[in-house]
């Protein structure tokens, strides 16, 4: 009940609550970690159809994305993929920090360490360096806005997206298209803005967290 009443205050006034200080590791460079998912779906597995990652900081990196496949083996594929670009990371940059916005992330990981396993202990490690920045915010501030996703938080912080149409359930309808067309165009096309919108998450959340760090 404190937390509503908080809340609603800071709607009022317009104005930031701290909560505590902003508890963010000092690393450099770290990666920003977004995964775009569906639920089951007809005959097909719950699942993760995009994984992106990119390293930003001061030594960034190239953004990085695992696509599943059409195929009955697409969906392993595009996490072996996955596996690979976080194991490039760690090859060029040690153990960083994976940041994402919410639980999603890391459940979807755990899921398909299950699924398909995990030779290396490279999606083990990459948990082990999961943080959640929603999280971060929650314990540290409470903010004037009347939701916590990070659609509604970047554009507090001042982050513009490219795209007039995006959102998680924007991508899961246009992966549906992509799913049940013959056209390979088309299909092409709707993964094309997919992967565009997935790189505009992952660099509204460095906004986010280079604002958070702007705070201490």
């Amino acid at each position: 009940a404190q937390t509503i009443l908080a809340q609603a205050e800071a709607i009022k006034d317009q104005k930031e609550i701290r909560l505590s200080a902003i508890d963010l590791p000092n690393d450099d460079n770290m990666v920003m970690f977004d995964l775009e998912g569906m639920p089951p779906y007809f005959d097909e597995l719950d699942k993760a159809y995009l994984w992106g990652t990119q390293v930003f900081g001061s030594k960034p990196g190239p953004f990085m994305l695992a696509l599943a496949g059409f195929g009955p083996d697409g969906d392993k594929q595009g996490w072996l993929d996955f596996l690979s670009n976080c194991k490039r990371i760690f090859v060029e940059h040690g153990d960083l920090p994976f940041v994402h916005w919410s639980h999603y992330e890391k459940t979807k990981l755990k899921m398909y360490i299950e699924r398909f396993e995990d030779d290396e202990g490279i999606a083990q490690r990459v948990l082990d360096n999961c943080l959640d920045l929603l999280e971060v915010v929650k314990e540290s501030l409470i903010l004037p806005v009347y939701s916590y996703s990070l659609k509604v938080i970047e554009q507090y912080v001042g982050f513009k997206r490219t795209m007039d149409e995006f959102g998680g359930q924007w991508s899961m309808a246009q992966y549906i298209k992509a799913v049940e067309t013959e056209d390979k165009e088309l299909r092409e096309k709707i993964m094309s803005e997919i992967v565009k919108y997935n790189e505009e998450d992952l660099k509204a959340t460095w906004a986010v967290l280079e604002w958070l760090k702007s705070k201490n």
